[in-house]
């Protein structure tokens, strides 16, 4: 990554874990009358640009928001395409990543509805880069914050633990990948001020930046343009700043 990107970076104060609402998608394609569809299929150069500009910046954790429960909702041709999609996009990426030392895994609810031939793709990929050091790649799929949620307090209630033993870290402990630190920042293109069911418990404490650029069109530049206004804040986690 060229020097004038990553002017005014603060390489010792990279976030750790960034995730990503990538959204705009449609919208991109409806300004150029093209389909719906077609602006998925652009974001895809959107998606493995900013993967590697987030590798560059030594990001360990990116997650990326890629199909929500609530999608299912969107017409089913769509959702047909979007199926194939994803799946498409492990079949194109997931061995470049795996040469890149990218770890890929998965979050979300694993249910009739997806595709078996989607979910063994998905496996395959886990399963391809499970080994990896390097960044982890995490794509929400078939993902819903209060989902998540839910099923946390479900796995407890199978569990038997009693109502008085549940607290913070036994939730934690039962989301779809406890073992991921919560986002340090969270970013949503496309002119939204909004979170859409996205990491809900993850993002308690986590920056927000809010950008006007829909998502066929954001490049690794964007991103670090997130990391130098995340760097710009003062994270206090409902504290005081250190000089009051």
């Amino acid at each position: 990554m060229v020097a004038t990107v990553l002017s005014g970076i603060d390489p010792n104060r990279i976030p750790r874990h960034v995730a990503t609402v990538m959204d705009g998608n449609g919208r991109w394609a409806e300004q150029r009358g093209l389909r719906r569809t077609d602006g998925h299929a652009a974001g895809e150069d959107a998606l493995f640009d900013t993967v590697e500009g987030a590798i560059d910046l030594g990001i360990g954790w990116f997650t990326v928001y890629a199909f929500s429960t609530e999608n299912w909702r969107r017409p089913p041709d769509e959702v047909r395409y979007l199926m194939g999609f994803n799946k498409g996009i492990l079949e194109r990426h997931a061995e470049d990543l795996h040469a890149r030392g990218v770890r890929i895994r998965f979050a979300g609810r694993r249910d009739w509805r997806v595709p078996r031939g989607v979910l063994r793709r998905m496996d395959w990929a886990a399963d391809l880069t499970r080994g990896n050091t390097g960044m982890t790649l995490t794509i929400a799929f078939n993902y819903g914050g209060r989902a998540e949620i839910v099923d946390a307090v479900r796995a407890l209630v199978r569990e038997g633990v009693k109502p008085d033993r549940i607290d913070e870290r036994s939730i934690r402990r039962h989301l779809y990948q406890p073992d991921v630190p919560d986002p340090d920042l969270m970013i949503r293109t496309s002119g939204e001020f909004r979170i859409s069911n996205f990491l809900l418990w993850e993002l308690a404490y986590s920056e927000i930046v809010f950008t006007d650029v829909l998502w066929p069109d954001f490049r690794r530049a964007h991103l670090v343009d997130a990391v130098r206004e995340y760097q710009a804040r003062d994270r206090r986690f409902g504290g005081v700043p250190s000089s009051g």
